[in-house]
């Protein structure tokens, strides 16, 4: 996606805010204490979350084609916050107040006779040079204060990837979390029958716009995973006939494999420096957990013994490692050092345990569960205490962190003979959401925030 002809300032008040109750939400749902909210609450132990209720008129703007980008930029701007479950927009057609000019103070009286505790107002205008010039301000309906105040020159084709970093802009100063909206999923697109599905690589935007093929469907392809700079993917491909590793550059299209290895590779994924790859290798009816080198190509071997060790995943200081073992009979998660030394058991419910994969906070693990003939998609602390299910279905695999470690994405079927669906749920197990496909998905990884 292009990046040129962006600039962004910030004006306006930044002290934090202690009315908003999405804070109190957040500090409920952390492992780490937090500072809760003053003046508003949300009891979560009942499940009625109450989202902060934001306005969002119509951006000022005076011709056709500002008008157009306006009202695109505001409908991205909406869906991302509804989505998040934090906030809830309110009708239009309650609006009393019609701004006419952005740098005026708000008739705050007229937004709360409605309910209004958040708004967000801004001005489009298309400039001679070509570029778009876009105004926020964001506004403490109660508190009667600004606070935050964004103005960016844009190329008008980035007016979507503009909108996910406005609504990360937003979420960070209303929750004081990084947002994840300016981030893309890899997943793989599945079409035909059932015994003879073509498989794509295919990318898009998080909240499942502009979707795009990376590969023609004519070989299989698994298992994507994305670099820390989020301009390359490794994934598994049997192009040749047989399993390899490969690199895929998102910028320039251009894909290397890693090398030929004997026997089975599965689920490699990179490293939290992007300097190597973790994977497991299978010979002789054997699986084990190795490392890669992306600069010598030089491979380290992690794991030996007759069990079938899979599916690592490293903690975001690369200093741990969790995966997939069968080590104790039936597949459990397991930590260790990146060395592959003191390995631990860390699952200790009943059931299946599979495709672990560490937070970007580094505080928790999500993975799946196979238990009473059913999936469930849980997380747990990186010792195993506090496990809770997030999502349960006939079939449920894959999870994928946001880049905030706030929301997982994962795969999903309702019935034998459903499609494969993407869903999204957060960190509550309230707020799950599916994410539009064009057509089937399956093995979702999402990106770290775009640079």
């Amino acid at each position: 996606m292009h990046t040129h002809g962006l600039i962004m300032t910030s004006f306006g008040k930044h002290r934090r805010v202690g009315l908003l109750a999405v804070a109190a939400l957040l500090a409920s749902i952390a492992l780490a204490p937090r500072p809760a909210a003053a003046a508003l609450t949300i009891d979560i132990t009942q499940g009625n979350l109450e989202p902060l209720r934001v306005a969002i008129p119509e951006f000022l703007a005076s011709t056709d084609e500002e008008r157009k980008y306006a009202e695109d930029i505001a409908t991205v701007l909406k869906n991302n916050l509804e989505r998040s479950g934090l906030f809830s927009a309110i009708d239009r057609q309650a609006y009393i107040e019609r701004q006419s000019e952005i740098d005026l103070r708000p008739r705050f009286p007229d937004w709360r006779v409605i309910g209004t505790q958040v708004l967000v107002n801004g001005r489009i205008q298309l400039q001679a040079s070509g570029l778009m010039l876009v105004d926020f301000r964001v506004w403490d309906v109660s508190g009667e204060e600004q606070l935050l105040g964004l103005q960016l020159e844009i190329d008008p084709r980035n007016w979507r990837r503009i909108a996910h970093r406005v609504t990360d802009r937003i979420y960070q100063r209303l929750t004081g979390e990084a947002g994840y909206f300016d981030s893309r999923i890899v997943f793989i697109s599945e079409t035909g029958p059932k015994g003879a599905r073509a498989k794509r690589l295919t990318i898009m935007d998080q909240d499942g716009a502009s979707p795009s093929y990376l590969t023609n469907g004519s070989y299989l392809v698994l298992t994507p995973r994305y670099s820390p700079s989020a301009q390359q993917i490794t994934y598994l491909s049997y192009e040749e006939g047989r399993p390899k590793v490969f690199l895929y550059n998102i910028a320039n299209g251009r894909r290397e494999a890693l090398g030929q290895f004997e026997g089975m590779t599965f689920a490699p994924r990179f490293s939290p420096d992007g300097r190597g790859v973790i994977m497991s290798l299978e010979s002789a009816g054997n699986s084990d957990i190795y490392t890669m080198d992306l600069n010598t190509r030089a491979l380290t071997r992690l794991t030996s013994g007759p069990d079938i060790d899979t599916s690592p995943s490293m903690s975001p200081d690369g200093r741990q490692i969790v995966f997939t073992s069968d080590r104790a009979g039936d597949p459990q998660l397991y930590v260790m050092n990146a060395d592959g030394s003191d390995v631990r058991r860390v699952s200790q419910g009943e059931g299946r345990y599979s495709t672990p994969v560490w937070s970007p906070r580094g505080d928790r693990i999500a993975f799946t569960k196979q238990i009473g003939g059913r999936f469930q998609i849980g997380v747990m602390r990186i010792d195993g205490s506090g496990e809770i299910t997030l999502a349960e279905s006939w079939s449920a695999e894959g999870p994928t962190w946001s880049p905030n470690g706030r929301v997982v994405v994962f795969f999903r079927q309702s019935a034998p003979n459903a499609e494969s669906e993407l869903w999204s749920v957060d960190l509550t197990g309230r707020n799950l959401r599916r994410v539009v496909t064009p057509v089937s998905a399956s093995d979702p990884a999402w990106s770290p925030l775009l640079q």
